[in-house]
């Protein structure tokens, strides 16, 4: 970890921080939420041993990254933007993209919008998932799983924030992180991110109390509403992908997840990887990788399989 170079670039208007390591093509890694560049320490050990220049970002609203103080400000126009200015910053025209949670469909939009950009991606837990045309996507989660879905908890501005406070940063990060459960997940209001009392969350091999600290301490300087941002603006990117209604991804594609992935188990999920959809939406899918007894934070959770998934689909590029 020492190796790990750190440092601030101007892109698209604000200042990212950005971890890097080795040298050789570029593997650029994005985090989800409630994560940092921090989810990928093992990823960047590996791939940069074995010859590519690892290079992990805080996401906007991340991190110490700048955080726009606008809910608007986090689109994906945005922060694909910041992606293709981090891109050019690094000196290059391509890059592998690896990228879990809200990274992987920030991800899936760089390869809708910029595809020359990328060599090859590998989406870890979150599959492509084209526009519906007919529905708003919060109306369409209101509809079919109510209210307390938590990407409908999550759209009040400063709502679920106020949770947080009162169960406390590192209680909801390691609540958030361990969870198993398959999903659709559920965060009832006074309820949301509150483990069962009688059951004792304790931290797995793979998160140490050292990894639930970094995170907790950066998350207690920031808070969270920068990355609850990225879900307030789920119709609002609908609104603004329309003209991309129907296109493919055309960019090849391995895609892992975990058997437990809380994404992976939502109903229509499945269906939709094996069932023909995905590949008829991404027509370069390669590879589809399903990991048994694994959950949703998988870059950390099964590090060394996940390293070489990786090494195993980028070398061939």
């Amino acid at each position: 970890m020492e190796e790990i170079t750190h440092r601030m670039i101007s892109v698209n208007g604000i200042k990212m921080h950005v971890a890097e390591k080795g040298q050789g093509p570029v593997v650029l890694f994005l985090h989800g939420f409630p994560e940092l560049w921090y989810s990928w320490r093992h990823q960047i050990t590996a791939l940069s041993s074995k010859g590519y220049r690892a290079v992990a970002l805080d996401l906007r609203g991340y991190g110490d990254t700048d955080a726009p103080a606008g809910v608007a400000s986090y689109t994906c126009l945005h922060v694909v933007g910041d992606l293709v200015g981090l891109i050019d910053a690094l000196g290059v025209e391509q890059v592998f993209l690896v990228a879990q949670d809200w990274g992987a469909w920030l991800a899936w939009n760089l390869c809708l919008f910029r595809p020359e950009r990328v060599k090859a991606f590998v989406c870890l837990g979150v599959p492509f998932q084209p526009r519906n045309p007919n529905m708003q996507p919060v109306e369409r989660m209101r509809a079919f799983f109510g209210d307390d879905y938590y990407m409908c908890r999550f759209q009040e501005p400063g709502d679920i924030e106020a949770e947080i406070t009162q169960v406390g940063v590192s209680e909801v990060l390691k609540t958030v992180l361990t969870t198993r459960n398959p999903g659709p997940l559920f965060l009832p209001k006074g309820k949301a991110f509150r483990a069962d009392p009688d059951a004792l969350v304790t931290l797995p091999s793979w998160l140490s109390e050292e990894d639930l600290n970094y995170y907790a301490t950066k998350f207690e300087q920031t808070g969270f509403t920068g990355g609850l941002n990225y879900y307030r603006n789920l119709d609002l990117n609908w609104e603004l992908t329309a003209a991309w209604e129907g296109a493919q991804v055309e960019v090849p594609v391995k895609f892992v997840v975990g058997d437990l992935d809380l994404v992976y188990t939502t109903p229509g999920a499945k269906e939709y990887v094996h069932g023909g959809g995905f590949k008829n939406d991404v027509p370069n899918l390669l590879e589809v990788v399903v990991i048994e007894d694994a959950g949703h934070f998988i870059s950390q959770e099964r590090a060394e399989e996940i390293n070489t998934h990786i090494y195993d689909f980028i070398h061939k590029f």
